[in-house]
C-alpha cells in the first residue's frame, strides 16, 4: 500500500508563488511515476505535471514555464513549485503515484486547495 500526504496549499494573490509537497510512504518503486493533478467543481481531474524517478518531467501546456515539478527519491517526496499564479490555477491539487504493471494502478492524496485571488 502507498499513502500520499500533501501540504502547501493556500490563498495567494495573482502573480504570487506557492510550493506544494507530497510525501509518499509504503513501498515505492523506481518505476513509479509521481505527479500532480488538479480539479475544479464540475470538471474532470486533469494532469498538471508528472515526473519519473529519473527526473523526466512532463507538463500541461498552460503551466509550462510557470510550474516546476521535482522529486527527491531518497525522501519519496514530489514537489510542485508554482510561480506567476493566475486565478485560473485555482483548484484542488491532488498528488498522484501511478504504478505500472500488468494492470496500472493510481494512488491519490487527499487533495489540497490552491486559491489564486486578490
Amino acid at each position: 500500500q502507498v499513502q500520499l500526504v500533501e501540504s502547501g496549499g493556500g490563498l495567494v494573490q495573482p502573480g504570487g508563488s506557492l510550493r506544494l509537497s507530497c510525501a509518499a510512504s509504503g513501498s515505492i518503486f523506481s518505476s513509479d511515476v509521481m505527479g500532480w493533478y488538479r480539479q475544479v467543481p464540475g470538471k474532470q481531474r486533469g494532469l498538471v505535471a508528472k515526473i519519473t524517478s529519473g527526473g523526466t518531467a512532463n507538463y500541461y501546456d498552460s503551466v509550462k514555464g510557470r510550474f516546476t515539478i521535482s522529486r527527491d527519491n531518497a525522501k519519496n517526496t514530489v514537489y510542485l513549485q508554482m510561480n506567476s499564479l493566475k486565478p485560473e490555477d485555482t483548484a484542488v491539487y491532488y498528488c498522484n503515484l501511478r504504478r505500472y504493471g500488468l494492470y496500472n494502478y493510481d494512488y491519490w492524496g487527499q487533495g489540497t486547495q490552491v486559491t489564486v485571488s486578490s
